[in-house]
C-alpha cells in the first residue's frame, strides 16, 4: 500500500509552514553567509521559526478567534522593526527587504495552515527567486529606458485594466460587434510588438527575431508581419532577418490550423494535412535560406530605437477587424450556405482561426468535407497573400523581394495539392 500524506492534518500543514520558512531562510542565509555570526538579523533558523510561528498563529486563530492572527502579525511586525532599528546602530543599511521577507514568511506560514498550502508554497518559491535575483533585477532596471517603462505601463493599462471591463457579448447588426474580442485583438497585436522589441533587445537581432516570429505564429502572424514591416523601414539592414521571421511566423499558421481541426473534426485533418504541410514547407524552407544568407555579425547588430508598443497599428488593425466582421455577416445573410467560400475568403483577410472552427464544426453535419477543406485553404491562402501585400507595401524593397516569391509559391503549391486531393 502506498503511503498517503494527509494535507488536511494540522501537523502536516505546520511542517509545510516550517519548510516554507526554510526555503526563504536558505536564500537569506546564503546572501549573508560571509557576515560574522550574530551580525545578521535573521538567517535560515530564524526564517524557519518565523514560518512555524505564522503557522501556529494561523492554527490558534482557527481554534480561538480570527483576531488572534491579526494581533500576532502586529506584534511580530513591532518586534522585527525594533530589531531593524537596533541594527542601524551597528551598520547603515536602509534596505527593508529583510523586514518585508520576514513578514511574507510569517503570512505564508499562516496561509499554509489555514487552508492554502499549494498557494503558500508557490508564493514562497517566487519570493525566494525574487530575493535571489537582486543584482540581476537592479542591472535590468538600470538598462531600462523611460519610454520602455512607459510602454510597459500602457500595455498593462489596455490589457489588465481595460480588457476585463469590456462586455463579452455581441452588439449591433447580427450581434457581430463584440467589444471584448475586438479589444483582445488590439491587446494581442500590441503585446507582440512589445515582446518582439525586448526579445530583439535582449537576445540580439537574430535570436530575438526568431523567438518573436515563433511566438507570433502561434497567435497572430498578421500582427507580426505588420510590426516587422514597420521595423524594416527603421532598420533596413535587418530586412533579410525580418523577412525570414515573417515567413516562419506565417508558416507556423498551418500546423496551428491542423491542430484546431483535429480538435473539432479529426476526419477533416485526413484531407487537410497534405496542402497545409506543403504550404508550411513552402514558407519554412525559403525562410531558412534567407536567414542563413542574412546573418548579422554581433558587432554590426543595430540598436533599436523604435517604439516598443505600436498602439496606433494595433488600433487600426482592430478597426479593420470590426469592418470585416460586419461584412462577413452581411455576405452570409445574402448568400446563405452558398456563400461559405466567399465568407472564407473575406474572413481570411484578418484571421483564419474563426473560419477554421466554423467550417470544422459544420463539416460534422451538413457541410461536405471537401467544401470545408477548400474553404479553409482559401482562408489561409488569402491570409498569406494579405500578409505578403502588407510586407510589400509597408516594408522596404529588400523585404518585398524576400517575401513575394516564397509566399506566392507556397499558395500556388497548396492550390495544386487541393485541386488533386479535394475537388468540390
Amino acid at each position: 500500500m502506498e503511503p498517503n500524506l494527509d494535507f488536511t492534518s494540522p501537523f502536516v500543514r505546520l511542517a509545510i509552514a516550517l519548510l516554507l520558512g526554510a526555503i526563504i531562510g536558505i536564500q537569506r542565509g546564503w546572501e549573508g553567509r560571509h557576515e560574522a555570526a550574530g551580525s545578521r538579523i535573521a538567517g535560515i533558523r530564524t526564517y524557519s521559526l518565523i514560518g512555524l510561528m505564522g503557522g501556529l498563529s494561523g492554527r490558534l486563530a482557527q481554534v480561538f478567534s480570527e483576531l488572534f492572527l491579526g494581533f500576532a502579525l502586529v506584534a511580530f511586525a513591532v518586534l522585527i522593526i525594533a530589531a531593524y532599528l537596533n541594527s542601524q546602530k551597528v551598520k547603515s543599511n536602509l534596505s527593508i527587504t529583510g523586514i518585508v521577507g520576514m513578514l511574507i514568511t510569517f503570512l505564508l506560514g499562516s496561509l499554509a495552515v489555514i487552508g492554502e498550502p499549494v498557494v503558500a508554497a508557490s508564493a514562497a518559491v517566487i519570493t525566494a527567486i525574487i530575493l535571489d535575483n537582486k543584482t540581476e533585477l537592479h542591472e535590468a532596471l538600470m538598462k531600462l529606458q523611460a519610454y520602455e517603462l512607459d510602454a510597459a505601463l500602457k500595455l498593462l493599462l489596455i490589457s489588465v485594466v481595460m480588457l476585463p471591463l469590456l462586455p463579452n457579448e455581441g452588439f449591433g447588426p447580427w450581434q457581430a460587434i463584440n467589444p471584448y474580442e475586438i479589444w483582445w485583438m488590439v491587446v494581442l497585436i500590441a503585446g507582440i510588438s512589445f515582446v518582439g522589441y525586448f526579445a530583439i533587445k535582449i537576445g540580439g537581432a537574430e535570436k530575438g527575431i526568431l523567438f518573436t516570429c515563433l511566438f507570433a505564429g502561434l497567435s497572430s502572424s498578421t500582427a507580426l508581419t505588420l510590426q516587422f514591416a514597420n521595423l524594416s523601414k527603421q532598420q533596413p539592414r535587418l530586412s533579410g532577418l525580418l523577412a525570414s521571421g515573417i515567413l516562419i511566423s506565417c508558416g507556423t499558421m498551418f500546423p496551428r490550423i491542423i491542430l484546431v481541426c483535429s480538435v473539432v473534426n479529426y476526419q477533416l485533418v485526413e484531407m487537410l494535412w497534405p496542402p497545409m504541410v506543403v504550404m508550411m514547407l513552402g514558407f519554412y524552407l525559403p525562410a531558412y535560406w534567407i536567414w542563413r544568407h542574412n546573418r548579422l555579425d554581433g558587432s554590426e547588430a543595430p540598436e533599436l530605437n523604435q517604439n516598443p508598443l505600436a498602439l496606433s497599428s494595433a488600433f487600426i488593425f482592430g478597426l479593420v477587424l470590426l469592418v470585416i466582421m460586419l461584412l462577413s455577416n452581411l455576405l452570409q445573410e445574402w448568400f446563405g450556405d452558398t456563400g461559405t467560400l466567399l465568407l472564407a475568403m473575406i474572413s481570411g483577410i484578418t484571421d483564419v482561426d474563426a473560419i477554421t472552427l466554423a467550417l470544422g464544426r459544420q463539416s460534422t453535419g451538413s457541410l461536405l468535407l471537401s467544401t470545408a477543406v477548400l474553404g479553409i485553404f482559401i482562408a489561409s491562402a488569402v491570409n498569406s497573400l494579405v500578409k505578403m501585400g502588407m510586407a510589400s507595401v509597408i516594408g522596404t524593397p529588400a523585404l518585398r523581394k524576400y517575401v513575394i516569391i516564397p509566399i506566392a509559391g507556397a499558395v500556388m503549391l497548396g492550390a495544386v495539392v487541393v485541386g488533386f486531393s479535394s475537388p468540390v
